[in-house]
């Protein structure tokens, strides 16, 4: 059964009602055929461009929907429930146009914001390394200003869109200062010689989503397409990650609602001992606890996504947000295998691949036990 949704305004409501169409008619029927056969899902973008559903949350001047995170993250949660490779693909699009929107200068937003977020362009997001992933800071890869331009040189790890994106929000190091000091942003072209993507990396789940090491070789970047001043790069990665695990936490919701209701569904029309086996109790308060997981998750990120659209300090309740929807869709993925038994374990039925697709959300944008870190030092803070 779909999502129940409190929704703000009736624009909301029809803005949802546009989403579950598409997912259910253009995204839900090609999700496993695609995901078998590794094939990344570059058409139904552009259709979810077309749609007007790839800069929603960002100001109507540049193309954007002006859309409130409230709202876009419930958009998010209807496409990554249809097909999560998809959503997850769309989370990290939004992150990538977030240092260009919140930290660029005017004349660099209205020179490329707008064909960002117009739907015929897809993003990706470079700030982790093979030696830098929880350590950030640690990244190694070297932009070094030459005239009117940076050469950039390194390898960035588990790029998310690497090779498919047409521009890479990217973290590099311009300087020698420790730490974080030294890392500055560069908005890079695809298309930069010098840049080339390494073969996709094999992975358990989210087969469909191209993750490659993304590799540059004295690539020539123009200095203007650095973002902020040089030094600022870790503070808006930073920034940009908190409101992306939002974006992770309502699909990996999404997810976990698909699970769900292939659960009950299942458990409706099987029959053991002349019975459904949803009249069993030891069935049904297991699928009662994966409802209660799904809806509390969901109100989770509502809450961290309504903060933030009121201006609200909401770092602390992102990684709460991140962290329990992410174990939540990990647990209720599992528990739905289990429902359907041996059916659950084959891929005749989906529930397999969406056990498979919630590992990774528990990893990247920062694992959940960076979350508890972070959770902890806002705790300390107050």
């Amino acid at each position: 059964m779909p999502a129940e949704r409190l929704l703000p305004t009736t624009e909301a409501e029809d803005l949802i009602a546009l989403t579950r169409e598409i997912a259910r008619d253009e995204l839900a029927p090609l999700a496993a055929e695609y995901e078998e056969a590794e094939r990344f899902p570059r058409e139904q973008f552009r259709l979810l461009g077309k749609s007007g559903l790839l800069g929603l949350p960002y100001a109507e001047r540049w193309g954007g929907g002006e859309v409130t995170y409230e709202v876009y993250l419930q958009v998010l949660e209807e496409i990554a429930s249809a097909w999560m490779s998809v959503g997850v693909g769309l989370s990290v699009h939004t992150m990538s146009c977030f240092a260009l929107a919140h930290h660029g200068t005017e004349a660099q937003r209205e020179r490329w914001l707008p064909a960002m977020l117009g739907g015929d362009l897809l993003g990706a997001y470079a700030l982790s390394e093979t030696h830098a992933g929880s350590d950030a800071a640690a990244l190694s890869t070297r932009a070094r200003r030459e005239g009117d331009s940076y050469v950039v040189n390194g390898a960035k790890a588990w790029i998310t869109h690497a090779g498919q994106a047409d521009f890479y929000t990217t973290m590099v190091r311009t300087s020698d200062e420790p730490g974080g000091a030294g890392i500055s942003c560069l908005l890079v072209d695809g298309a930069t010689p010098g840049l080339a993507a390494a073969p996709p990396e094999r992975k358990m789940g989210l087969t469909g989503s191209t993750t490659a090491q993304l590799l540059f070789d004295n690539a020539h970047v123009d200095a203007d397409r650095l973002i902020g001043a040089e030094g600022e790069g870790l503070r808006i990665a930073l920034a940009s990650l908190s409101s992306g695990r939002l974006g992770i936490a309502a699909c990996s919701v999404g997810l976990a609602q698909a699970a769900l209701d292939e659960a009950v569904a299942y458990a409706k029309g099987r029959t053991q001992f002349g019975k459904a086996i949803i009249e069993f109790q030891g069935v049904e308060f297991l699928l009662a606890d994966m409802a209660a997981a799904v809806e509390s998750a969901r109100a989770t990120y509502l809450e961290a996504a309504r903060r933030r659209d009121r201006g609200l300090p909401f770092q602390r309740q992102a990684s709460i947000a991140k962290l329990v929807a992410t174990d939540a869709a990990m647990k209720v993925t599992t528990d739905a295998v289990q429902v359907l038994g041996g059916a659950g374990y084959t891929r005749d039925f989906p529930v397999e691949r969406y056990m498979r697709e919630a590992k990774v959300p528990q990893i990247f944008e920062g694992t959940n036990q960076i979350q508890r870190m972070v959770i902890a030092r806002e705790l300390r803070k107050g």
